[in-house]
Parts: structure tokens; sequence; C-alpha cells
């Protein structure tokens, strides 16, 4: 697994939800070994900066809620960022995709995950899961 090394990582415009209530996401994917890695590597850091999480048993996948605007920018090699325009997820407590769950449901966590937070978590996690793969 790799991730981007970028020096000054590319920060969502609208970091703060949107006017009106409307709590539109974008949702990056990573495969689950590395997002429950990066849960946990989030869940010891100084921050709370973690949004909701959402499990996808059916394709092994872990999805963290983004502010809107992240996708223009997400870089990061073997996960992926989908744009909603603000048509798409919303924090709702009914997991969005039959087949899912929420590892960390919307009220029990922030609006969403920072990117720039959850951006190092990826790249940590995965060097965590490399190295733990290269001792075999």
């Amino acid at each position: 697994m790799e991730t981007s090394q970028s020096n000054e990582p590319c920060t969502s415009p609208l970091s703060a939800p949107p006017s009106g209530g409307d709590t539109g996401c974008d949702l990056v994917t990573v495969p689950a070994r590395q997002g429950l890695e990066a849960v946990d590597i989030l869940r010891r850091g100084a921050t709370d900066a973690m949004g909701p999480v959402l499990h996808d048993d059916g394709c092994g996948t872990l999805g963290f809620l983004v502010p809107a605007g992240t996708a223009a920018c997400w870089d990061v090699p073997g996960s992926t960022c989908t744009e909603t325009n603000g048509r798409g997820l919303r924090l709702n407590p009914e997991p969005p995709v039959e087949g899912s769950d929420w590892l960390l449901p919307p009220g029990e966590a922030d609006l969403a995950t920072d990117p720039v937070v959850l951006r190092r978590a990826l790249g940590e996690a995965a060097r965590l899961i490399e190295a733990a793969d290269n001792c075999r």
C-alpha cells in the first residue's frame, strides 16, 4: 500500500458544514485492513477529528465521511474519494448502502473526519501494515 507524501496536503475549502443545515459529505473509501488501522490511529490521537465511519462487509472496505469538496483534491493512492455535490450521502442513522453498517455512527462522532488528519492516519496505517507484512 502506498500513500501520498505531499508536504502540503490539499485541504477542503468547505471544511465547515454548508449553510442551511445541509451536512452533505464526500466519502473516502479504503481497504478494510488499512481503514481499521487508521481508525485505531485516529482514536489514539490527541484530537477528536474522526467523523462517522461506514463498514461495507461485502466489499471489504471502510468509508470515512469527510467534508463536501474533499474529493476535488483527494490524491491518496489506494483510496478513493467519492464526490456527492450536495446530493448524495447525508448523515443518517441508517447505513446508506445495503450490506453495510456504521463502525462509528453519526451522532457519536464529529460531522466529518478532517481530511488532513485522515491523510496522515492512512499513511501511518499503510506503513504499519507494510512493516507487519515484511516481518512474516
